[in-house]
């Protein structure tokens, strides 16, 4: 299916790059190919990219129509930026923008860009580039970011030691614009969507949850990275600011939705789903959830 029905709330997507630029191996340091191989029981299919011979992963924006608002949550990596030597990232013209409106979104419908983080691959559609300059890519959206998450990377900025260059090319054009939002970790962003604190991959991590009538739903952001740490949650991945702590936030996040069997909708993984516990341990069921379309340029 397309799209997947919680209630009064809708929730698709427009995937943006169907892999990852970094093996399993490189992304989770602390795991081994055979420790790994322990949950090809459950990986497999699902999770598993046959091309790449490793498990699957996406850049992609969650698409969620609440009955007041068009909402984005995170904007990928985008077009036409500078990301040095990332082949997959670097100076893309890719079709995002006609793949959202295959999924009946434009730009001027959109109402709300929700970030879960300010990393790169999380900002990049935030602005384009119109005649030499970057502005917002939805024009009349608000832009909401965590505060705490913000004031750190404003930091990192100003500090040079931000290198990605996202923050200069995707987030302060939105607060030049003044349609930018800044909120704390737990806000209320309308009666069926709030943000949630989960530190550790950065300051300011947050989830955000869904409330319906029909039941709850989070998106995690980049809590996990890859659906085996799911099952190997101390396994941060080597873009956490704080790894130990991430693997905490994590361990908790696992324990917790495995209690309630909450739809799980993570920014990376190939399909969203349901934590569940398997003997001692836990793993992830799928929720078949395809592509609004076929994403121009997804596994380029």
């Amino acid at each position: 299916m397309s799209t997947l029905t919680l209630g009064e709330v809708t929730i698709s997507r427009v995937v943006e790059i169907g892999r990852s630029s970094f093996p399993t191996a490189q992304m989770l340091p602390e795991s081994s190919a055979d420790q790994v191989a322990r949950h090809d029981r459950w990986i497999k299919p699902h999770f598993f990219d046959e091309t790449t011979g490793d498990m699957g992963s996406r850049i992609q924006t969650w698409i969620v129509r609440t009955p007041e608002h068009t909402v984005l949550i995170d904007t990928g990596v985008g077009n036409d930026k500078d990301r040095g030597d990332n082949v997959l990232w670097n100076k893309r013209s890719g079709g995002y923008l006609a793949d959202l409106r295959a999924a009946g979104v434009t730009p001027e419908q959109v109402d709300l860009v929700l970030c879960t983080h300010l990393h790169v691959d999380h900002v990049g559609w935030n602005t384009r580039l119109v005649g030499g300059r970057w502005v917002p890519t939805f024009p009349k959206a608000k832009y909401v970011f965590p505060g705490e998450e913000w004031e750190f990377w404003k930091h990192e900025d100003q500090a040079g030691r931000e290198k990605s260059g996202c923050i200069a090319d995707s987030v302060l054009p939105v607060l030049e614009a003044g349609q930018a939002v800044m909120v704390d970790g737990g806000h209320r962003i309308d009666p069926w969507l709030s943000y949630e604190p989960w530190v550790g991959h950065t300051p300011g991590h947050a989830g955000v949850r869904v409330h319906t009538r029909a039941g709850e739903a989070v998106f995690s952001g980049d809590l996990m990275h890859r659906v085996v740490q799911v099952a190997e949650p101390q396994w941060s991945s080597c873009f956490c600011y704080d790894g130990k702590r991430a693997a905490i936030t994590r361990r908790a996040f696992v324990e917790r939705h495995a209690a309630s069997g909450e739809l799980v909708l993570p920014a990376h993984f190939p399909h969203p789903g349901r934590i569940v516990r398997d003997g001692g341990g836990h793993r992830f069921e799928p929720v078949m959830l395809d592509p609004i379309a076929a994403p121009a340029g997804a596994l380029a």
